[in-house]
């Protein structure tokens, strides 16, 4: 248990420091900006400094907006998730702090796209292990569960809003070289991560009763059993079938270890859900 939190903790702190290096080795210099809070954070640094002549980081601002959603996150989402996520933006706000502005390229598109690209898998990584970088995953979170719309959504309506007022403040080209950014970031993280909100998982075990139970302690999820026979074995077992969100992923991988590292798990895509599903 604690070297899965370790290892949990530590992929949180790589996520950290990629992105951090995304955006001081590629994306701040070239005035190209990453997405969700973190673009926020950097396009709010530059208007202070290039319109306010106000010297704020991009660390201590994305500090700074993530502290209201941290406190939402507390409370609506949940404390291990939010515990995590402060975690990635302590450590974020840090390495922004303490890693210096490099111009590695003074070529936009190339800033562009491996900027996008070490954000993505920082991000990515993140996600697989059931922690996220704070901000804006916390946001789509909750107004998902809200209006039960896809996460994606309300990442799309974020990054317009950051696109529109890049193109507005600064020239017409960096709003377009921050799509690409954020379209090889998205893709990225799609190849890493599950890039659906639901799954379903399919557990089969010979310890149905203590999963069941290991399951009902950490999530509030309905389950459905069947029974089920080995095929060569001939033995008794059982088929637990039950949707997920795609940040309890982690969670299930680990209850399924500790109580049956013999069960067989079949984790597929859920386009939709009809019916009653838990949100909260």
């Amino acid at each position: 248990m604690f070297l899965m939190e370790a290892k949990r903790i530590a992929i949180v702190i790589i996520g950290a420091l990629l992105n951090a290096v995304s955006l001081n080795f590629f994306l701040i210099e070239a005035n190209v900006y990453a997405s969700g809070f973190t673009g926020a954070a950097q396009l709010l640094s530059s208007i202070f400094n290039d319109f306010l002549g106000v010297g704020l980081s991009t660390g201590i601002l994305l500090a700074i907006l993530n502290i209201p959603v941290l406190i939402m996150g507390w409370y609506k989402v949940g404390k291990g998730f939010t515990i995590y996520s402060l975690i990635s933006v302590f450590f974020s706000t840090l390495f922004l702090e303490i890693i210096p502005l490099v111009e590695i390229s003074s070529d936009i598109i190339l800033n562009a796209v491996f900027g996008g690209v070490i954000a993505g898998i920082g991000v990515g990584i993140t996600l697989k292990i059931g922690a996220s970088t704070g901000g804006m995953d916390i946001v789509a979170m909750i107004l998902s569960r809200l209006k039960d719309k896809p996460i994606g959504n309300y990442f799309l309506i974020m990054n317009s809003i950051i696109i529109a007022i890049a193109g507005i403040m600064y020239l017409p080209e960096n709003a377009l070289y921050t799509m690409l950014t954020l379209y090889v970031t998205t893709r990225v993280i799609d190849a890493i991560h599950t890039r659906y909100e639901k799954v379903t998982a399919m557990i089969v075990t010979k310890k149905t009763d203590e999963l069941q139970e290991a399951i009902h302690k950490t999530m509030v999820r309905g389950i459905t059993i069947l029974p089920a026979k080995g095929a060569y074995t001939k033995a008794d077992k059982s088929l637990m079938y039950l949707v997920v969100t795609r940040y309890e992923l982690y969670d299930l991988e680990r209850i399924i270890n500790e109580v049956d590292p013999n069960a067989f798990t079949n984790i597929v895509e859920t386009a939709g859900v009809y019916g009653f599903f838990r949100r909260d």
